[in-house]
């Protein structure tokens, strides 16, 4: 293994913009990448623009027809063909959508061929984790999967084992339906109960197709669920099958809407239990993957607030120089949010709940607790499929 981690980054990437009133606003983008600037962080990483992803590339994931209906509707967003997720309130059409989303999923892929072929030990694509466009549609303002496609770019190269975690509030649908049948790739998505948030799948029970069975974990998390119940879930599940897997990359998708201020959802994580998350998965990258790493970025509509300084934490863990939760932020950073956004920012990288703690899994657990009856649905569903026990 050889060179620095690799942020992937091109300014034209925050041209991915669903527009005006839309929760996706990409200055969640700019405001994140100014902010590993502001902290320095960007002297300890290598800042790399990869090509968009051509049309060869799209199509390891998505069918040829949605990819010509993208492009039609990018080159004419009045047209949009909504049989295939376009034009729709969550996935509204906008000239050159294709080349941005092309582009952001370059970035991902990118970054695969980076990490498998010993460039980079790790590489971050905060742009990326759109974790819920299908292999024919659009959908919860994702084009195309730029995870799935990462992934499917490892087995191109010879991957023969590739593990996604998923912790965005949200279920990782679209990386779920893309591998659904292919035991080479082990997807674990941990999310707000499907009961109560889109896009109303990722129960327990989905396993994976009959010739992948145990390659599909979901785990579905109460609503209400807090740092310590979070993390007691991520810690019950996901490092027993990683070290059962035993995969030689992993990826892992970031999504910051699990935040107790996002407005989209119903889990109440802090900023700390989120980066303790992040570091979780560095761990398990090099107990397990060598070191092979990933990290993609997702949803977060805490636009100021939150996404900024989250993945700016993942940015500093996968640089191997991560920040403490005490710094406080540069006033200058502070001073161009206000600009952009006449709103104030946030003071410090911390909610001031660091350390977290957690109750490990093996200690017990009531089964009166709606947390560990979704944390024992997830692994009754799953361990025994892996020759685990429950």
């Amino acid at each position: 293994m050889s060179g620095r981690t690799q942020l992937m980054w091109d300014e034209a990437v925050t041209g991915y913009d669903f527009g005006r009133d839309h929760p996706m606003d990409p200055v969640r983008l700019a405001l994140t990448r100014s902010l590993v600037g502001a902290l320095g962080l960007d002297r300890d990483v290598d800042v790399v623009a990869a090509k968009a992803a051509g049309e060869s590339t799209l199509r390891l994931v998505h069918r040829e027809d949605y990819i010509d209906a993208v492009r039609a509707a990018s080159a004419d967003p009045g047209a949009a063909d909504q049989s295939y997720g376009l034009g729709t309130i969550d996935d509204p059409a906008f000239a050159g959508m294709h080349e941005v989303s092309a582009l952001i999923a370059g970035q991902s892929v990118g970054a695969a061929e980076a990490v498998w072929r010993g460039d980079a030990p790790h590489a971050v694509n905060f742009a990326g984790g759109l974790h819920h466009a299908m292999p024919g549609a659009a959908s919860g303002f994702c084009v195309y999967n730029d995870a799935a496609l990462a992934i499917a770019r490892l087995l191109e190269l010879g991957a023969e084992r590739v593990a996604y975690i998923d912790v965005d509030v949200h279920h990782g649908d679209g990386v779920q339906a893309a591998f659904w049948e292919d035991p080479r790739v082990l997807t674990i998505s941990l999310h707000e109960h499907p009961s109560t948030l889109f896009p109303q799948t990722g129960w327990p029970a989905e396993t994976g197709a009959p010739e992948a069975e145990g390659s599909a974990v979901n785990v579905a998390l109460p609503a209400g669920t807090g740092d310590a119940g979070w993390l007691r879930a991520f810690h019950a599940v996901v490092p027993e099958l990683i070290a059962d897997f035993r995969p030689q990359v992993l990826v892992t998708q970031h999504g910051a809407d699990t935040h107790f201020e996002d407005p989209l959802a119903h889990l109440a994580v802090s900023l700390d239990a989120q980066r303790a998350v992040q570091m979780a998965c560095h761990e398990l990258a090099h107990e397990h993957a060598d070191g092979r790493w990933v990290a993609l970025g997702g949803g977060g509509y805490a636009v100021i607030e939150v996404v900024p300084r989250s993945w700016s934490h993942l940015v500093g863990i996968a640089a191997e120089r991560p920040v403490e939760p005490t710094t406080m932020i540069p006033e200058g950073w502070r001073q161009e949010v206000y600009a952009r956004t006449r709103q104030p920012g946030p003071r410090r990288m911390t909610d001031g709940r660091w350390p977290v703690s957690w109750a490990a899994w093996d200690d017990g657990y009531d089964p009166a607790d709606r947390l560990d009856q979704a944390i024992l649905a997830s692994r009754r569903a799953v361990f025994p499929l892996r020759g685990l026990l429950p």
